[in-house]
């Protein structure tokens, strides 16, 4: 069982935001009229008395130092930029396993915290924009892969590793070669929407057959990984529990924000592995 961390970070700075409520409204006037009453019946007060009775109990105390930190980190991580590690290569050469990326979340609209609801809109996914989404049939796991269907679209990938929008060929060129997993992989230079980017084929591998075929519903994306041959993304999703004009469609509300820069990669986190700053960079 993943931990859901935004609803842990939202009940501690209600609780926290409770104590230092608590204080302020109840304990603190208490205090403070101890202190009163105890100098109001000595002629000379002790500052070390005076210290005991201001003294905020250990759990007010705590929740207030840590009030103003967590909130901080709730309205960034909630509304501005959310941190995220790469735990795969489904998004090679774009993004490498280890490499810690940043999110814009309001990119795509303000949303409420846990709930998820859009309260705000802002902008809208674009055709090649790298994603970070929650994956429709667990909605506890992160996904990351790059928009290639908007709403109303018509999607296919051909047996040949052609992918179409709308009838139309997305364009590649082919820029190189390097190891696979079956051989030698290709790298090819794709322009899809506003982004120009690499992809990654095996052309050894599994070829698809000739009719895989799409059409994306109003609200909804389709999402393939840079990886091309090892992607598990819109293509290959086949959940019973949702309709099958569903499979592989992200919807609108699982949205987490747009990836746009490399801050540090660190593919191997041990102490005789450092992170390195080499891939620092914008996201294509």
């Amino acid at each position: 069982m993943s931990l859901n961390f935004p609803l842990l970070l939202v009940i501690a700075v209600a609780v926290c935001g409770l104590l230092a409520l608590i204080d302020l409204l109840f304990l603190a006037p208490r205090r403070r009229a101890a202190i009163a009453n105890y100098q109001g019946s000595v002629s000379q007060p002790e500052m070390a008395v005076v210290e005991q009775l201001n003294k905020e109990p250990l759990l007010v105390e705590y929740g207030k130092s840590f009030f103003p930190v967590l909130f901080i980190v709730l309205v960034l991580r909630s509304f501005l930029v959310e941190p995220f590690q790469i735990p795969s290569g489904s998004m090679k050469p774009t993004l490498e396993v280890g490499d810690f990326i940043l999110v814009n979340k309001f990119s795509y609209g303000i949303r409420l915290p846990v709930i998820d609801k859009k309260v705000i809109e802002v902008g809208d996914p674009q055709r090649g924009d790298v994603m970070v989404f929650r994956y429709p049939s667990d909605p506890n796991v992160n996904y990351i892969k790059r928009v290639v269907g908007l709403p109303g679209d018509q999607i296919s990938y051909t047996r040949d590793k052609k992918l179409f929008v709308n009838g139309q060929p997305i364009a590649e060129q082919l820029v190189g070669t390097e190891p696979g997993t079956l051989g030698s992989a290709e790298l090819y230079k794709e322009k899809l929407g506003a982004a120009e980017h690499l992809i990654r084929k095996e052309m050894s591998r599994y070829r698809m057959p000739p009719d895989q075929q799409w059409t994306v519903p109003a609200g909804h994306y389709f999402m393939m990984g840079d990886n091309r041959d090892n992607s598990n993304d819109s293509r290959y999703w086949d959940d019973p529990n949702i309709p099958k004009a569903l499979h592989g469609m992200v919807p609108d509300q699982n949205i987490v924000g747009k990836a746009f820069a490399v801050w540090m990669s660190w593919p191997e986190p041990k102490l005789s592995h450092f992170p390195s700053l080499s891939r620092v960079g914008l996201i294509q």
